[in-house]
């Protein structure tokens, strides 16, 4: 089976007119995609924020005839860039599973590669986390996470307790685990991540007991019997900002504390802010993100 695609380039304020009428004229499905590779972030949980600009995505039977809708999007007043407007067919994939073709063997540190769990390791006597990111977020290739693995590799020491906080795939959770962490406790809010981050373990024949995965109200009361060695957290600068107490209470004194998600931009403020707890490094930096780190102050 095959599809009609269609693309319009549009201001996101002038989004919900133009949906209406694509599916007055029988749209599937419709998609917004960031237009100018523009950063936002969920500052009020629950909130869908939009790009300024965005491509709109709209499916179509193949057979439907669409001359009536592109001759009113081509005079439509929403529609800035008319040569943003296009049209193609779209042949029927396993859309699941076509990013599938692009997850390669990365390498993080001396020892550490992350490896798509249906190919073969390029070095066996590697630590090879294998890793099928499923519905969760986190494969490695994001600066972000790159910077959290590399940091990981060069830190972890054996017996090690970490606290993976925003799991995603459990990338973080199991390369800690690999590298010789003997507790790690794994949070996120998407009941998704859980379930990616539980299967990702049992593929890399991570021990029963080691990989203790939570929702964050599911916690544990006792929190001094959480406190970690290691607390790494790439998720954004807003819910760090608003994290910072509660996270500085699962390390312990003289502990070490990594944190990813946020911009360049935004690294000052948040490395004073984590001041008030850790005694923190210079940020490093990544195209156009950054990763902090500290250590636990008594």
């Amino acid at each position: 089976m095959a599809w009609q695609q269609l693309r319009v380039q549009v201001r996101s304020d002038q989004i919900e007119p133009l949906e209406q009428l694509l599916l007055d004229y029988g749209g599937l499905s419709i998609s917004y995609l960031d237009a100018e590779d523009q950063p936002v972030f969920q500052s009020v949980p629950g909130s869908t924020p939009l790009w300024d600009l965005v491509d709109l995505v709209c499916l179509f039977e193949k057979e439907k005839n669409l001359d009536g809708l592109l001759f009113l999007l081509q005079q439509h007043p929403a529609i800035e860039d008319k040569e943003s407007l296009t049209l193609e067919t779209l042949e029927d994939q396993a859309w699941e599973r076509s990013w599938m073709s692009d997850f390669k063997a990365m390498q993080f540190g001396e020892r550490l590669w992350v490896c798509p769990s249906w190919q073969e390791p390029p070095e066996p006597s590697a630590v090879n986390l294998m890793l099928d990111p499923g519905l969760a977020f986190g494969s490695g290739s994001h600066a972000t996470t790159s910077m959290c693995l590399q940091w990981l590799e060069k830190n972890i020491r054996n017996d090690n307790t970490v606290i993976d906080y925003g799991c995603g795939s459990g990338i973080l959770a199991i390369a800690a685990a690999l590298l010789g962490a003997t507790r790690v406790i794994a949070v996120d809010n998407d009941p998704q991540a859980i379930t990616a981050t539980i299967e990702n373990a049992k593929r890399n024949n991570i021990r029963k007991g080691v990989i203790e995965t939570y929702l964050p109200d599911q916690l544990p009361d006792d929190r001094a019997a959480l406190r970690s060695d290691i607390l790494i957290a790439n998720i954004l600068a807003e819910p760090l900002m608003q994290l910072a107490e509660d996270l500085s209470h699962l390390v312990k004194p003289k502990g070490h504390i990594a944190l990813s998600g946020l911009l360049a931009e935004q690294a000052d403020e948040l490395l004073e802010h984590y001041g008030s707890w850790f005694e923190m490094d210079e940020a490093v930096l990544s195209e156009e993100w950054a990763r902090l780190s500290g250590i636990r102050l008594n």
